[in-house]
């Protein structure tokens, strides 16, 4: 199975530097969608319901503090993706790929995996509730 750096790694190599804050999102809607196609994971690491939208800790804390990203700051290997999971990311770029870093926040904090996962909390409010796969493929295979 690739692991989220390995589908980081082909986010940016396919759309060059992004923001990190973008890579999440966009990370984030590639296991939304391939889970909900496939009913299986695209990697094991798991999202939180954050304040600023979904978050992948581990991504989180192996960049943070960088604004921008680029495919050489990232130790994944896009070898790792198979054909139909390159399918998957590649439908996110096309569909989400053109969308500014705050619109894709304000897209997430929007729909109910992101929303339900933070239960009753304010906006602000600090949450580290996981957003599962499962409740990605519910609600997106709902749309």
């Amino acid at each position: 199975m690739a692991s989220v750096f390995d589908v980081a790694k082909y986010i940016l190599e396919n759309k060059g530097p992004v923001s990190t804050w973008k890579l999440q999102k966009l990370c984030y809607y590639a296991q939304a969608w391939h889970y909900t196609w496939t009913e299986k994971p695209l990697f094991a690491e798991r999202f939180e319901a954050w304040v600023n939208g979904p978050v992948c800790p581990d991504l989180f804390n192996r960049h943070k503090g960088q604004f921008a990203i680029c495919a050489d700051d990232v130790k994944g290997d896009s070898s790792k993706l198979t054909d139909d999971e390159k399918d998957s990311v590649n439908v996110v770029l096309r569909d989400y790929g053109g969308m500014e870093p705050y619109a894709l926040r304000e897209l997430t904090h929007s729909e109910d995996p992101w929303k339900n996962a933070r239960g009753g909390l304010k906006e602000n409010e600090k949450c580290t509730t996981e957003i599962t796969p499962e409740a990605m493929g519910l609600y997106y295979g709902s749309l």
